[in-house]
């Protein structure tokens, strides 16, 4: 099995800045990506960015330019760093892992998930 931990979620004034972190562990094989996605109080979860292996990067309209994701491959660990937070950014954040095991490739796994609040 496969657990993904998030922490660094917490209550912060609009403009200001967290960093959340997710580590996986378990019995992974290989890391094929990894992501947030968030969950606002009365609103679907939706996407916020993830990495693959290789690096590559994708975010959200709403955050391109004020979050940014990063991988320590070592310790299987994704960061997303967020700046100048917005009210609108409040909702619980969700760790995601698209994570091959020796017997399964390619199965989703989620954290339980951290909760950010953007509040003066």
């Amino acid at each position: 099995q496969v657990q993904l931990v998030e922490s660094g979620g917490g209550l912060v004034q609009p403009g200001g800045s967290l960093r959340l972190s997710c580590s996986a562990s378990g019995s992974i094989f290989n890391i094929n990506a990894m992501g947030w996605y968030r969950q606002a109080p009365g609103w679907q979860r939706e996407w916020v960015a993830h990495m693959t292996t290789g690096g590559s990067t994708n975010y959200a309209d709403s955050v391109k330019g004020r979050f940014t994701i990063s991988r320590d491959n070592a310790k299987n660990t994704v960061y997303l760093q967020m700046n100048s937070l917005k009210p609108e950014d409040t909702a619980v954040y969700y760790c995601w892992g698209d994570i091959s095991t020796p017997n399964y490739e390619g199965m989703n796994y989620w954290g339980k998930g951290t909760l950010v609040t953007v509040s003066s």
